[in-house]
């Protein structure tokens, strides 16, 4: 796992795989333990991970203080542990200023998060839930403040449209702030709704995208075929999700598995490495609840998928059309005069066509 990548334009060196801390503590009711969570955090940095990603609303604040426990009190893994928490999420019911993205929810989220933590400083400090209440220059002015008081290092962005991003970094550009260069957003065989907007536009504007659930919430882990679904002692099961394998997923699963026969792997290990294949991918978010999970998970990380097996998955999970994906090809039909560009020929236009065939 000791092949890092830089997060989207910047210096902040990340393992390929970031260990998720939504499990960590079973006060949701289907965490890992405390021993456990922290056995889990030692394996994985052992492995040669450094990458830690968590909220402050995960488990009600206590998986950031399982980390805390574990990292911030020693300097020496403090040191070289990358730790990524999000804000905007309240757990204080009752006080309307506990949530949110204005500057008293972020200065006090972030105070409480450092204390969590036990840490004077967090590498990423992100936008959990976007907040349509506050305006924007409020949100990435308090940002650029916690930056510039060393409290926060670097900032990212979680649950928000492009457009907004977008926006976030051209404001963050014109006032000399601090832009965002992570950005966490659902990715896997199963959700590819984001390839048509946001993996574009993180491309464009500087964002690593660090994808979550990218084993659809255990069911790419392997666990479930179809016919002999069986949810007891899962994730899917301790959170009350119904087990939904229709025909499409059915054949992603089947594909799967074939391609972990022929590379002696596991399916939960081929799902993830298709996600960080994809482009614009710096570092894939795995949830763990156990120390064999984190095993497999890691697999992934040894193992390089051909050409041919990465088409058959995209083949067979491409996602529902949208606008813009719809017009491309008309696009280029319309701009290239069926000419081929960066190895793409079009169709021609019905005139363009005629005329070629001389019939003008």
């Amino acid at each position: 796992m000791e092949n890092y990548r830089t997060l989207g334009r910047s210096g902040l060196r990340v393992s390929p795989l970031c260990l998720g801390g939504m499990t960590f503590g079973n006060d949701w009711g289907w965490g890992a333990d405390e021993k456990t969570s922290a056995q889990i955090i030692r394996n994985f940095m052992d492995a040669g991970g450094n990458f830690i990603d968590t909220a402050s609303v995960y488990t009600n604040g206590h998986s950031e203080k399982i980390i805390g426990d574990v990292i911030g009190n020693s300097s020496s893994l403090r040191s070289k542990t990358v730790i990524g928490t999000k804000f905007s999420g309240n757990i204080f019911p009752g006080n309307p200023n506990g949530g949110g993205a204005g500057t008293n929810a972020i200065m006090a989220s972030c105070e409480q998060s450092l204390r969590r933590l036990k840490t004077d400083y967090i590498d990423l400090l992100s936008i959990h839930q976007w907040d349509w209440d506050t305006p924007l220059e409020e949100t990435m002015r308090t940002l650029n403040r916690l930056v510039e008081s060393g409290k926060v290092r670097y900032l990212g962005v979680s649950y928000a449209p492009s457009w907004k991003i977008a926006q976030a970094q051209v404001l963050a550009d014109w006032k000399n702030w601090t832009p965002f260069i992570g950005l966490q957003i659902e990715y896997s065989l199963l959700e590819r709704t984001i390839e048509s907007e946001l993996v574009p536009m993180a491309q464009e504007l500087g964002l690593g995208i660090t994808p979550w659930s990218p084993l659809k919430g255990g069911m790419l882990s392997g666990k479930y075929i179809a016919g002999k679904e069986k949810t007891s002692g899962t994730r899917l099961g301790d959170t009350g999700r119904d087990l939904n394998i229709d025909d499409r997923t059915a054949k992603i699963l089947a594909a799967l598995g074939r391609i972990a026969e022929s590379y002696h792997t596991s399916i939960a290990a081929v799902a993830l490495a298709w996600v960080m294949h994809k482009p614009g991918v710096a570092s894939t978010i795995i949830g763990i609840r156990n120390p064999d999970q984190l095993d497999a998970n890691i697999a992934a990380t040894r193992l390089t998928l051909q050409a041919g097996d990465i088409s058959t998955l995209d083949e067979l999970s491409p996602p529902p059309p949208t606008f813009v994906t719809n017009h491309l090809e008309t696009a280029r039909m319309f701009q290239h005069g069926g000419i081929e560009i960066n190895g793409r020929k079009p169709a021609a236009l019905p005139l363009v066509a005629n005329m070629q065939a001389g019939k003008y």
